[in-house]
Parts: structure tokens; sequence; C-alpha cells
């Protein structure tokens, strides 16, 4: 192991080389917008930094002054490019509106619900807390930004396991917010009893998809995973008018 790495680092072009194909891919996972892709991406254009940082430290230790330089000018460049990409990136996202929801249609002929608004601390109103409950039920909340919601979920008897959502635009039936909805709204349940008692998210999940001031309708399922290893099952439906959390 040790042979292998002062064989790396001797041939200083190696980090350098490591650190333009881990730049190349970042390019290519921003261009792709795959959010997947872009963690991966992310992961190997850091170890890219490190390598070359550590490539200057150790020509420098060797009085490889130049090479050293040069390994720690590509280093520094590339922190100072990515705080501008960055910055530019942040700036042109705030103008650009995100069109995706713009010309959805909310329909008439179903029945949708709109969330409540949580109060100035976060918390549920009292017409909610206080209202008995007796049978399946689902409430949604909007956080303290449009597109940042939370969740309450009535059951009664039921396993031990967690539910999580599944949310879906009514009119094209398009899964909304995949890659991380299903984590940020898990919630651990169990309730042995035949009385129906009340769950809840302890933080905000967040709808991607559209922008503030353009709503539109949403499915929102809740999915139940057993601990037991039984096969996941939807187990409550409703729909909502929602926006999308402006980037």
């Amino acid at each position: 192991m040790i042979k292998l790495f002062r064989y790396f680092f001797d041939k200083w072009w190696l980090p350098i080389l490591f650190w333009f194909l881990a730049c190349i891919t970042f390019g290519l996972s921003e261009i792709f917008g795959n959010r997947t892709f872009g963690n991966i991406a992310f992961l190997f254009f850091g170890l890219g930094l490190l390598i070359i940082l550590i490539s200057a430290i150790y020509l420098f230790l060797k009085k490889n002054w130049l090479k050293g330089l040069l390994s720690l000018g590509v280093f520094g460049g590339t922190i100072v490019a990515f705080v501008f990409y960055s910055i530019a990136i942040f700036f042109i996202e705030q103008e650009t509106p995100d069109e995706w929801a713009k010309n959805l249609k909310i329909s008439t002929n179903i029945l949708i619900n709109c969330p409540i608004d949580l109060d100035f601390d976060e918390h549920r109103p009292d017409s909610i807390t206080n209202q008995k409950i007796t049978k399946t039920d689902f409430q949604l909340y909007n956080s303290f930004q449009p597109g940042l919601y939370e969740y309450d979920f009535w059951i009664g008897k039921i396993e031990r396991g967690i539910i999580y959502l599944k949310v879906f635009e009514i009119t094209q039936d398009y899964a909304l917010s995949t890659d991380r909805l299903p984590e940020r709204s898990l919630v651990k349940i169990y309730n042995p009893k035949d009385s129906v008692i009340k769950f809840a998210t302890t933080s905000h999940f967040t709808i991607y998809e559209g922008d503030w001031g353009q709503p539109y309708a949403a499915r929102f399922e809740v999915w139940f995973k057993p601990d037991n290893g039984e096969q996941e099952r939807k187990i409550f439906t409703k729909n909502y008018k929602i926006e999308g959390w402006m980037r």
C-alpha cells in the first residue's frame, strides 16, 4: 500500500489526471441533472481536490517546489472557481422561475383539500389537536415557506413499521420529489390497540416541483412498510392543492 501511494504521488501528473477526470464527471452531472449521479460526482470531485492537496504537500516534503506549487495552484484555483460557480448558480436560480407547474390545471370534478397553516412556532392549530378522530385520516400542513410541508396521520390497530409518502401531480400522474421524499416523510408507527391514534412528522419535507404562486393538485399516498419484512402497502390516499418550493 505504501509503495502504491509513493508511486501514485511520485508521478505528479497522476493526481492532476485524477482531478481532471473528477472535474469532467462533476460537469457532466450538472448537465444531465440526475440527483443520484450528481451526489456521486460531487463526492468524486471532492476526492479529486483532496488528492491534489495531498500531492502538493507530498511534493513539498520531497522539496519538489515547482511541481508542488503547480499542484497547490490547481487546488486553490479550483476552490476559487467552485465558489464563483456556486454564487453564479445561486443568483441564476433566484432570477429564473421554475415553470414546471405554470400550465397545470386543477381538476374541479374531484375533492381537493387545502393544507392547514402551522402557527408561528410550527405548532398544529387547536382546531386539529383538539379534534377527536375516529377513523383513518391524513392532514397536510403548510410549513414556514410554500413547498415545505408536515403531516399528521391517524390510524387504528397496526403492526410495527414505518409510513412514508408518495406524491403525484394528479393530471399527469407524475411522481414528485422521488429522490428525497420517502426518507424525509418517514414516520415510525405502532398501534396495538383498536382505538385510533395520531402519528406526526417532527420536521418538514419538501416538494421541489413548481414554484411559489403556481398551485396545482397532488395526490398524497401514505405507504406502510412493516418491520417484519412483509410487502409494503398503500394504506391511505388524499388530494391536496400545493405549491413547489422556490429554490
